[in-house]
């Protein structure tokens, strides 16, 4: 393997000379900067040779090759990333939705890998595998074990380990030993691997007789715009009049994807966005090239600080062309393009092209990526320093910083504890025992968990370790230490003292003082496990206040008619 890696290098630089002799390039500047190509690819690969030749201890070369790679990508930016051959096929699955599996979410647990969701209608799901059980064996290998790896988190490497053996070639029959907890006896049971295509749509519906509902997350893959077309059609069919399009969540994903969303919606041929970059084969103009579905129904698209990418693109375009209002929060502020580009075995890397303009012509990128503090860090592009841009009928817009919404929403504050509580995985240990005993619950949009049952999850919270950290009390400290250090905590002992007092970790009150965030955090484990991925959202929906807001605009045509009209110019009328 060393040899075959410094041969690799070699021939690059011998590869990178060799172009620039083939190249006739008058100009000086680009023929210095192939040579200092060639230079800094010598310096590294001779670094290498000398370190794995006298370094005290043996090199893992492929790990610290990785390091150097990931560690240089990361000057750039967030996006601009290697793939090794593993890597690649996870990368192939996020942009495909697709893989040849049992049809199950799986996560390390005490020391094991449970299954975390067997998916509605799958191998395990079919086969009778529940949440909350261990993977113990497939096909006769030990499952509970493997080769630790020096530096990487044993759990992620042992789920990996157990992902890579559960997936397979369609029509393949794998056998599965698990421990199912309150079982005394390990459950053995064969499975076929299906191919497995990951919904882009977790849930749509009707919220009621005329305004239909499409939740798009997580991501956009390659057949994501045909599934939302069949959707939406769907939903013309129950009578939907008017359209809720959920985007929040939305990490983003494919960009031609994203402009055929917008296609259904507004006319053939409306520029959609441009692309931007330093090589001119970069600079792309994307237009509809399709007639539309349906270019009248009044649409709202719900957006939070999670929605990016081609979800901004969708978004953005929209408000841009006053075809729809966004409800909720601004978004992320990923205003960048990647492509993929192939590398020697089997390898790849996703470079930052170009920056993406929407119709307006404002780019949404958040951060300066290029303009980095003196300690290397990065902040947003403040307000004061963005540009105005208008909409089709003259609505101000501005760039920089995401998209906002023409009705913003605070952010619901979630409690620490509840993050601590799913972290340790207390929540999904409850519902696993409450679920050995229930065999049925009632629908979605009705369930709820009885004071009874939350007695009995506190009992059990408290007969674990159960550890949770708060901000407050960090804080509290970092205040103590500058008051003492400046001289104030003596003025103000007492009453730093009785702040401290009620800020001292305190399970019971807690407890109840958060009841109903927890009880909703035990309502949505619960409805999963019985309803899959569709009941969870039908039970969220109940309580979401973007949701009733978005319904209140539709309802209100006067409202959502003034939202999307041109602003109304002040005449200054001069007094003599």
């Amino acid at each position: 393997m060393k040899s075959k890696f410094i041969a690799f290098f070699t021939l690059s630089i011998l590869s990178g000379i060799t172009y620039i002799q083939a190249q006739n390039v008058p100009d000086k500047n680009q023929q210095q900067r192939y040579f200092d190509i060639n230079k800094n690819i010598e310096i590294f690969n001779s670094v290498v040779r000398e370190v794995d030749m006298f370094y005290v201890d043996s090199l893992d070369l492929n790990k610290t090759i990785r390091s150097g790679i990931d560690n240089m990508l990361g000057t750039l930016d967030p996006y601009t990333t290697y793939f090794n051959q593993d890597d690649m096929k996870e990368f192939s699955t996020q942009i495909t939705g697709e893989y040849a599996g049992i049809g199950a979410g799986i996560q390390y647990k005490d020391g094991k890998v449970a299954i975390t969701e067997p998916f509605e209608g799958k191998p395990a799901d079919k086969a009778g595998l529940k949440t909350g059980d261990y993977i113990l064996e497939i096909d006769g290998k030990d499952m509970t074990t493997c080769e630790k790896v020096e530096g990487e988190a044993y759990g992620r490497t042992l789920s990996n380990y157990v992902s890579t053996n559960l997936k397979g070639q369609p029509g393949t029959t794998l056998q599965i030993k698990v421990e199912r907890p309150g079982e005394k006896k390990p459950i053995v049971t064969k499975l076929v691997r299906e191919k497995i295509t990951i919904d882009p749509i977790p849930y749509y519906g009707m919220t009621d007789e005329s305004t239909g509902y499409i939740n798009f997350s997580p991501i956009f893959s390659d057949k994501s715009a045909a599934d939302i077309k069949k959707a939406f059609l769907d939903l013309k069919k129950q009578g939907a009049t008017s359209l809720i399009l959920d985007l929040r969540q939305n990490g983003g994903g494919i960009l031609e994807e994203a402009v055929q969303l917008v296609n259904f919606f507004v006319p053939k041929g409306k520029v959609v966005l441009s692309t931007k970059g330093k090589l001119k084969q970069m600079d792309r103009t994307y237009r509809t090239t399709l007639e539309p579905i349906d270019t009248e129904i009044p649409i709202v698209v719900l957006i939070d600080r999670s929605s990016a990418s081609a979800a901004e693109i969708v978004a953005g375009s929209l408000q841009d062309m006053d075809r729809a209002v966004l409800v909720g929060e601004r978004t992320f502020g990923k205003g960048l393009v990647q492509s993929t580009r192939e590398l020697p075995y089997g390898g790849g890397v996703k470079i930052t092209n170009s920056k993406y303009y929407i119709p307006s012509g404002r780019c949404i990128q958040a951060i300066d990526y290029t303009h980095r503090n003196p300690d290397g860090s990065v902040g947003r592009i403040p307000d004061s320093l963005t540009t105005v841009y208008k909409t089709e009928i003259g609505r101000p817009v501005r760039d920089g910083g995401g998209v906002s919404p023409d009705i913003a929403l605070e952010e619901t504050k979630t409690p620490t504890i509840t993050y601590y509580l799913a972290n340790q995985y207390i929540v999904f240990d409850w519902v696993t025992d409450w679920a050995s005993k229930h065999k049925t619950i009632d629908v979605p949009e009705k369930f709820s968990i009885t004071d009874e049952d939350y007695e009995s999850f506190k009992a059990f919270v408290k007969s674990k370790d159960f550890q949770y950290d708060r901000m407050s009390e960090k804080s509290m400290s970092s205040l103590k230490e500058v008051m003492e250090f400046e001289g104030y905590m003596k003025y103000a002992e007492n009453e730093f003292k009785a702040l401290e007092a009620m800020l001292v970790p305190n399970l019971d009150r807690d407890l109840e003082t958060f009841k109903s965030e927890i009880k909703d955090q035990i309502n949505t484990e619960i409805v999963r496990r019985y309803y899959y991925q569709k009941g969870e959202y039908q039970y969220a929906l109940r309580n979401d206040k973007e949701l009733t807001k978005a319904i209140e605009i539709l309802k209100d045509k006067e409202q959502y008619n003034k939202i999307l009209s041109a602003p109304v110019e002040e005449n200054n009328i001069a007094l003599k």
